[in-house]
C-alpha cells in the first residue's frame, strides 16, 4: 500500500512539472548622457536607476516562473552615447534577444537598425511622439509614455477644471521645443487656447549656486510680466533649466503645470491606491529608496516579458511580440486598470499620474473623456493620428 502511494505521488509530481524547463534571458541597457547637476540635490540620480526596477521585476517573474519551470536571468549594462551601439551589438552577440533600453531616440533607433530579426526592444525612456508615428519601428515596443500622452493627461485635467486659457513657457533646447509642440497639439485636441507663449533661453551657468538663484528670481518675473490673461502657466522644460523656479516667481499669481507644479508622470512614490503601497514597500525594502519613473518603466518592460512568457509558455521573441500586441494580453500594474498595447504602433496604454512633489493629485484619463475603444486611447496618438506602418499586418 505504501509503495502504491509513493508511485501515485511520483506520478502527480511528474504531471506537475513542465515538459521542458525554460531560461528567459534579458538585459537592461542604460545609456548615460552627460548632464548638469539637477536644480535640486533631492533629484540626484541614483546609481541603480532603472536597474532597481528591473531587479524587482525579475523577482516577480521568478515567483511565477518557479511553478512553470521558467527561470529569469537579467543582465545590467551601461554605455555612453558613443558606445551604446557597440554595446548593444556585443550583447546580441552573446545571444541576448530581449532588451529593455533606457536611451534617447537617436541611440534607440540606431539599435533598432542593427537588431537581428528575432530581437525585441522595449523602449523604457524615449518619449518622442515620432517614435510612435512616422519613425516607428516594428521591433520596438514602447513602455515609456510619449510626450503626447503626458501633455494630453495634463490637458484633460485642465479642461475638467475649466481652465482653458494657457500661457506656454518653453525652454530653448530641442527636447523643450518638442514638449511645447505636444502641448500645442493637446490644446487643439481638447479645445483649450494658448493665449501667449514665451521662450526661456538657456544661457548656461550654475543653476544651484546663490548667483543662479538670484538670476532666475530676477528673470522669471520679467519674463512673465506682460503675459496675456490666462488661467494657468504650462512649463515645457524637459531639460530642467527653469521650470522648478516658476512657482512663486511669476509676476502675477499663477498655477504652474507641466515640468513643475502639477506634473504628468508614469509613476510617483506617493501612490498608495490599487496595491501601490505594497508595491512601493517591496521596492523600498529592496533598494532603500523611492521608486522613480525610470525604475517603473524598467519594471513594466520585464513584467510584460514575464507575463507573455507565462501565457505563451514560450521564450521566442516573435511569439512574445505577437502575444503582447494581441487582444489576449493584459498586465496588472498598480494603476487601477489593466495595461494593453496599441497594436498599430506598439505603445503600452496606461494611465498617467498627476502629482506635485509630495502627493498624487489626480489620474488621467479624466472623467467625461470618452473613446469607442478604450478610455486610455484618449491619451496620446490614436490610430487615425499615427503615421506608423511598421505594425501593419
Amino acid at each position: 500500500m505504501f509503495r502504491l502511494a509513493l508511485l501515485v505521488l511520483a506520478g502527480l509530481m511528474t504531471l506537475a512539472q513542465p515538459a521542458q524547463a525554460q531560461e528567459v534571458k534579458a538585459v537592461v541597457l542604460r545609456v548615460d548622457y552627460p548632464a548638469l547637476l539637477p536644480v535640486s540635490r533631492l533629484d540626484l540620480r541614483p546609481e541603480d536607476l532603472g536597474f532597481a526596477g528591473a531587479q524587482l521585476a525579475t523577482e516577480d517573474n521568478q515567483t511565477t516562473g518557479q511553478f512553470m519551470g521558467q527561470t529569469y536571468v537579467t543582465q545590467e549594462a551601461t554605455a555612453t552615447p558613443e558606445t551604446a551601439l557597440a554595446e548593444f551589438e556585443r550583447l546580441q552577440g552573446e545571444g541576448l534577444r530581449f532588451f529593455a533600453v533606457q536611451a534617447r531616440a537617436e541611440e534607440l533607433l540606431a539599435m533598432s537598425e542593427v537588431a537581428v530579426p528575432d530581437t525585441l526592444i522595449f523602449n523604457t525612456l524615449a518619449p518622442d511622439t515620432a517614435l510612435r508615428s512616422a519613425e516607428c519601428r516594428g521591433n520596438i515596443l514602447h513602455i515609456a509614455p510619449s510626450r503626447q500622452m503626458q501633455s494630453d493627461a495634463v490637458a484633460q485635467f485642465l479642461i475638467w477644471k475649466k481652465w482653458p486659457r494657457w500661457a506656454l513657457i518653453h525652454g530653448s533646447h530641442p527636447e523643450d521645443v518638442a514638449l511645447a509642440e505636444a502641448y500645442r497639439a493637446s490644446a487643439v485636441k481638447f479645445g483649450a487656447k494658448i493665449v501667449d507663449e514665451r521662450e526661456f533661453t538657456d544661457t548656461g551657468g550654475a543653476r544651484r549656486t546663490d548667483t543662479g538663484h538670484v538670476q532666475v528670481q530676477r528673470q522669471l518675473p520679467v519674463l512673465t510680466q506682460d503675459l496675456k490673461e490666462h488661467d494657468v502657466i504650462i512649463a515645457a522644460d524637459e531639460t530642467d533649466v527653469f521650470a522648478t523656479y516658476l512657482p512663486f516667481h511669476t509676476w502675477r499669481p499663477s498655477p504652474i503645470v507641466g515640468s513643475a507644479g502639477l506634473r504628468p508622470l508614469a509613476w510617483h512614490p506617493a501612490l498608495e491606491a490599487w496595491g501601490g503601497t505594497q508595491f512601493q514597500n517591496r521596492f523600498e525594502e529592496l533598494t532603500g529608496r523611492y521608486m522613480r519613473p525610470e525604475d517603473y518603466t524598467a519594471w513594466l518592460a520585464l513584467r510584460v516579458l514575464g507575463e507573455a512568457v507565462t501565457r505563451t509558455k514560450s521564450a521566442d521573441p516573435a511569439e512574445i511580440r505577437a502575444y503582447a500586441l494581441s487582444d489576449k494580453f493584459e498586465l496588472a500594474a498598480f494603476k487601477g486598470q489593466k495595461l494593453t498595447f496599441r497594436a498599430w504602433n506598439g505603445q503600452l496604454r496606461q494611465p498617467i499620474l498627476l502629482a506635485d512633489g509630495r502627493i498624487m493629485l489626480s489620474v488621467s484619463p479624466q472623467e467625461g473623456f470618452l473613446h469607442q475603444r478604450s478610455l486610455l486611447d484618449t491619451l496620446g496618438l490614436d490610430q487615425p493620428e499615427s503615421a506608423c506602418t511598421a505594425f501593419d499586418q
